[in-house]
């Protein structure tokens, strides 16, 4: 398992295809009349088999390169997930292009200079609120719009309807020749800040991933995702859905992209999902509705279900044990979209333990630097950042080791990790604090709590801003999901009263004095992944909040109290 302190899976990483045309054509032909798609149309799931999308690909195909777009070029997208985007992108993968897909959700200025930091030859938007965006779209030398927009003149606008009842000059998917190590997709980094990084993966990164992951779980045809992470996202658009378009597995795009419980309870009942992959937010939803209505739990817990995927942020253990419970394995991962994205994943036969994100996956080797810096190497390593060479050489080494900036250590079940290492900070005595060891001991006993994040750097002791899961005061979570001394908040008074006691006892758990926060503010507000503030994948963004609520953190430190109906301090000393 070890040498030189280097941990490694004895289990070898299995073939893979060369490219992903030569993976489409494979399936095509495997499971021609499969579906590997479907979403909600008219109330009813539409499937698209593999042949249509076979086809869909080739008449794309042909009129990107009638149309002066050629291998290597870029294409961006401004679209949530659908198949127009399914099919165009991969599309433009296969045949040797660049997919650079953009968060749909980003203001205008965001979105702008993103895309023009990328520089695409071509764009596609979903809609007319996207193409709004686009304010150089002059320099565009073609838009793609999924659906009707206004011309207004732009010479450049193309249907998507055009591509595809476009005649093919080509009776196989273009690109079988295309080498592994030719950059496919350019994906942000979450809460990009200053100069973009794009970091730049090619067929080889995604496909030895998925080759990993064959030889760790079954995966096949007859498997169904319910898939409502964002494909702008490496979570979602790496590694679930690839997980599925490589296994033929049915992609089911759950319509209300987990921002609805109800919508996605509707769509788990049409789908049935074997297989789920989400964050941490959305299965306590689940199951704080399966606790409320036996309906739910059987719906959710059906027989087909085979197991769930979390990732991002660790899955508060009252949650797991539901799921354990029902006889359904809770699979859990870490990595960084530098590592295409998974590096490590837990064995479902191991008890859980906080924080162990579990060994690597066939092909990936992880070290631990001497300050405690997870290094990864293997396959699933990027080339590097797109114009961004100053960032690129801070995280590769020579000799191939990623530097994560992150901080664990190994341990016999596996990788636990610790911190982000640019979140650990020093007090103005010089101790070093790790916020996140606090932030997830209060995360982890109370359901009522969205997020935490504690603060101090320079300063005599760390203050602690607690943002509140108002959802939760209406619908009366049942015991199980609570810890044992919950007082079930009705409202932000009611939770205010209940906070400042279970902070009081949670400070004195924490076993170093300094690490202990003396004053804590609950905000009434709900961050957001528009304004930046939370990343694609849920997890809070320090270096945004920080800006943000830079007047609330202050007003901790200095005397009076800050006058907002929206804040209530609670002093810990």
């Amino acid at each position: 398992m070890t040498e030189s302190n280097i941990y490694t899976n004895s289990i070898p990483l299995p073939d893979y295809a060369v490219n992903l045309a030569i993976l489409l054509k494979s399936n095509a032909g495997k499971f021609s009349e499969n579906p590997i798609y479907q979403e909600v149309i008219s109330g009813t799931y539409v499937t698209l088999n593999w042949k249509q999308f076979s086809l869909h690909v080739q008449s794309i195909q042909s009129w990107l390169l009638s149309n002066g777009f050629n291998p290597g070029d870029r294409l961006a997208f401004l679209s949530q997930n659908c198949q127009e985007m399914l099919e165009l992108e991969l599309a433009v993968m296969a045949m040797g292009a660049i997919s650079v897909p953009i968060f749909a959700g980003y203001s205008a200025d965001q979105a702008d200079r993103l895309l023009q930091f990328c520089n695409p030859t071509f764009a596609a938007v979903s809609d007319q609120d996207q193409f709004n965006k686009i304010e150089s779209s002059e320099l565009i030398k073609k838009i793609i719009h999924f659906s009707p927009i206004e011309n207004n003149g732009h010479l450049n606008l193309i249907s998507y309807k055009d591509l595809i009842s476009h005649t093919s000059d080509s009776t196989d998917i273009v690109g079988l020749d295309v080498p592994a190590d030719t950059i496919s997709l350019m994906m942000y980094t979450s809460g990009t800040m200053g100069k973009p990084k794009c970091v730049q993966l090619t067929h080889k990164n995604i496909l030895s991933q998925q080759a990993a992951m064959k030889a760790l779980w079954d995966l096949n045809h007859h498997d169904r995702f319910l898939s409502y992470l964002p494909w702008h996202h490496s979570f979602g658009g790496i590694f679930e859905k690839f997980a599925a378009i490589v296994n033929g597995a049915t992609l089911s795009l759950e319509h209300g992209y987990g921002k609805n419980i109800d919508t996605l309870l509707d769509n788990w009942e049409k789908v049935k999902p074997t297989v789920f992959f989400s964050v941490p937010r959305i299965f306590q939803e689940i199951a704080t509705r399966v606790m409320q209505d036996r309906n739910v739990e059987k719906m959710i817990f059906h027989d087909e279900l085979r197991f769930i995927f979390t990732a991002a942020a660790p899955l508060p253990k009252n949650i797991a044990d539901l799921f354990d419970d029902h006889g359904i394995p809770v699979v859990e991962g870490w990595g960084l979209t530098e590592t295409s994205p998974c590096c490590t994943i837990t064995d479902p036969a191991i008890p859980r333990e906080q924080g162990v994100v579990g060994i690597p996956i066939p092909g990936v080797s992880i070290k631990i630097a001497t300050d405690g810096e997870i290094l990864v190497k293997g396959h699933n390593v990027m080339t590097g950042y797109y114009h961004n060479p100053e960032a690129t050489v801070d995280v590769m080494e020579e000799d191939g080791w990623f530097r994560t900036g992150d901080v664990g250590e190994y341990t016999d079940t596996g990788l636990k990790l610790i911190s982000r290492k640019d979140r650990i900070f020093k007090l103005s005595n010089a101790e070093k604090v790790v916020p996140t060891e606090i932030e997830n001991l209060i995360a982890k006993d109370c359901a009522y709590l969205a997020h935490a994040i504690m603060v101090g750097n320079g300063r005599d002791y760390p203050v602690i801003l607690l943002f509140p899961n108002k959802n939760l005061f209406s619908q009366h979570p049942e015991g199980a999901l609570l810890s044992k001394s919950c007082k079930c908040p009705a409202g932000m008074d009611d939770y205010f009263r209940c906070l400042s006691n279970c902070l009081q006892k949670w400070n004195q758990s924490i076993d170093t004095k300094y690490s202990r926060y003396k004053k804590a503010m609950l905000i009434d507000y709900e961050l957001s992944i528009e304004n930046e503030e939370l990343t694609p994948s849920m997890k809070l963004a320090p270096n945004i909040v920080g800006k943000v609520f830079k007047a609330h953190i202050e007003s901790l430190y200095k005397p009076g109290e800050m006058k907002s109906e929206k804040v209530y301090v609670i002093n810990l000393e």
